[in-house]
C-alpha cells in the first residue's frame, strides 16, 4: 500500500482507538465507581449499556448525514461531542449524571463506523479494502489495550475522575490533525497525481448484474429489502455481543473471580487486546489475497467471516479454564476472532454494495444490528451474575451466538445488495 494513503489508514486506526479508549474507561474504573455510588452488578450492567442506547438511536440519522454532508465535517462533530462527554464524566456527582454523560458520548460516537466505511470507500482501492478495514477495526482493540494499562495506572495513582479527563483530551488532538490534513482524494494537495488516479479508478467494486445501477443512490427502505443487508446486520449482532461482554465485564471478571488488582487487571487485559490488533490486520490481508483471483465482488469473503466467528467461539472453553496463562491464550484467540469478524463483515458489506453513495447508510444499519445485541450484553450479564453468582453462562451465551452468526453469514449473504427494482436480474454470488 502507498505510503501516502497509508496516512488515511492511520487516521482511521487512531479514530477507532480513541473511540474504544473512551468506551472502556468506565469498565476499568468500575470498581471504585460502584463503591462510590453503591451500585450492584445489575446497576453496573445498565450503566455499561447506557451509551449504546443513544449510539444505536443516532446511527441511522448519522449515516444519512454523512452521505449528505461528507466525512470530514461529520467526523469532526462526532469526536468533539464524545471527547467532551468523556472528559465531563470525570465531574459526575451522581448515577444520573454518569448516565447522562455516557448517553451524550454514545450519540457522538455514532459517527465513527459510518465515517470509517465511507472514508475507506473514498480512499482505498478495492483490492486493499480488507486490510485497511482490518486496520480501522483493530483500533477498537488497540484502544482497550492501551487504555487498560494507562488508565489502570492513573486510577491507582490519582483516582478514577482524572482518567476520564485525560481520555477525553486525547480526542481533541486527533480532531486538530483531522481538520488540518483530511479531505477527499480529489481535493488534498499532499497526494501525488499517479496515486490519486489509482485510488479513483480502483476504489469501486461492482457486483455482477449491478454495474449499471452503481452510480445511483438508494433509499433506506430499498436497501432494507435486501436479505443480504439483514444477514450482515444479524452476523454483526452475534459478534458484537461478545465484544461488549469483554469491553464491559472483563475487568470485573478478573477482579471478582481471578482476584487481580486494578493495576494487574489492566496489564492482563492489555495482552489479548494487543494480540488481536496484530492478528486482525493479518487476517484482513489474508482475505484480500484469498479474493485476489476470485474477485472482491463475488462475496466469497463470507467464508473468512464464518471462519473468524468459529475462532471466536473459543470463548466456550473459558468456564473450564483455571490456569491464568491458558486463560490469557483463550482470551487472545477469542478477541482475535471477534475483531477479525467485525472488520471482515464490514469489508463484505462494501464488497456487496454497488453504490458508494449508500455506504454510510448501509454501514449504519449493520452497526445498529450489532448495537441491539451489544446493548443487551452488559445488562444480561449483570442479571446472569446476580442469578447464578458466576460468569460461566455469560461466556456460554456469547459462544453460542458466535456459532449462530457463522451460520447466518453463510446462508443470508449470498447476493449483492441490489435495489428491489433490480432483484429479478440479480445473479446469485458464488
Amino acid at each position: 500500500m502507498s505510503y501516502r494513503r497509508g496516512w488515511i489508514a492511520l487516521f482511521l486506526f487512531s479514530l477507532s482507538m480513541i473511540n474504544y479508549m473512551d468506551r472502556i474507561a468506565l469498565s476499568i474504573a468500575a470498581k471504585p465507581i460502584a463503591t462510590e455510588f453503591k451500585l450492584s452488578s445489575v446497576g453496573l450492567g445498565y450503566l455499561f449499556s447506557s451509551f449504546i442506547w443513544s449510539y444505536a438511536l443516532f446511527l441511522l440519522p448519522m449515516g444519512y448525514l454523512i452521505d449528505r454532508l461528507g466525512t470530514k465535517r461529520m467526523a469532526g462533530v462526532g469526536i468533539f461531542v464524545w471527547s467532551a462527554a468523556t472528559a465531563l464524566t470525570g465531574t459526575a456527582t451522581s448515577f444520573v449524571s454518569l448516565m447522562c454523560a455516557r448517553l451524550v458520548m454514545g450519540a457522538g460516537e455514532s459517527t465513527s463506523n459510518p465515517v470509517g466505511a465511507k472514508v475507506i470507500r473514498q480512499w482505498i482501492p478495492a483490492s486493499e479494502r480488507g486490510m485497511v478495514t482490518s486496520m480501522f477495526n483493530s483500533g477498537s482493540y488497540a484502544g482497550p489495550a492501551i487504555c487498560s494499562v494507562l488508565l489502570g495506572s492513573l486510577i491507582a495513582l490519582f483516582g478514577w475522575r482524572v482518567s476520564f479527563v485525560i481520555a477525553g483530551a486525547i480526542g481533541f488532538v486527533w480532531l486538530a490533525a483531522w481538520l488540518m490534513f483530511f479531505d477527499a482524494p480529489e481535493k488534498v494537495r499532499w497526494l501525488k497525481a499517479e496515486e490519486r488516479e489509482k485510488i479513483v479508478h480502483e476504489r469501486e467494486s461492482k457486483p455482477a448484474a449491478a454495474t449499471s445501477h452503481s452510480d445511483g443512490q438508494s433509499s433506506f427502505l430499498s436497501l432494507m429489502r435486501s436479505p443480504t443487508l439483514w444477514g450482515l446486520a444479524i452476523t454483526q449482532g452475534c459478534n458484537v455481543y461478545t465484544q461488549y461482554l469483554f469491553l464491559t465485564w472483563l475487568p470485573s471478571y478478573l477482579q471478582a473471580t481471578r482476584h487481580l488488582s486494578i493495576t494487574h487487571t489492566g496489564l492482563f487485559s492489555a495482552v489479548p487486546y494487543a494480540a488481536s490488533v496484530i492478528l486482525c490486520i493479518v487476517a484482513g490481508r489474508l482475505s484480500d489475497r484469498y479474493l485476489k483471483k476470485g474477485g472482491v465482488a463475488t462475496g466469497r469473503r463470507r467464508n473468512a467471516v464464518a471462519l473468524a466467528m468459529l475462532t471466536g467461539a473459543t470463548i466456550l472453553t473459558v468456564p473450564f479454564t483455571s490456569n491464568l496463562l491458558v486463560l490469557l491464550v483463550v482470551f487472545s484467540v477469542t478477541l482475535t476472532g471477534i475483531a477479525s469478524t467485525t472488520s471482515l463483515n464490514f469489508a463484505l458489506l462494501n464488497d456487496l454494495l454497488p453504490s458508494s453513495r449508500d455506504v454510510a447508510k448501509a454501514m449504519a444499519f449493520v452497526v445498529v444490528g450489532g448495537q441491539i445485541f451489544g446493548m443487551i450484553a452488559p445488562i444480561a450479564t449483570g442479571y446472569v451474575i446476580a442469578e447464578t453468582g458466576s460468569f460461566d453462562w455469560a461466556f456460554g451465551i456469547a459462544g453460542l451466538l458466535l456459532l449462530a452468526g457463522a451460520t447466518v453469514v453463510m446462508t443470508m449473504t449470498r447476493s449483492p445488495m441490489i435495489p428491489e427494482r433490480d432483484e429479478t436480474n440479480a445473479q446469485v454470488a458464488t
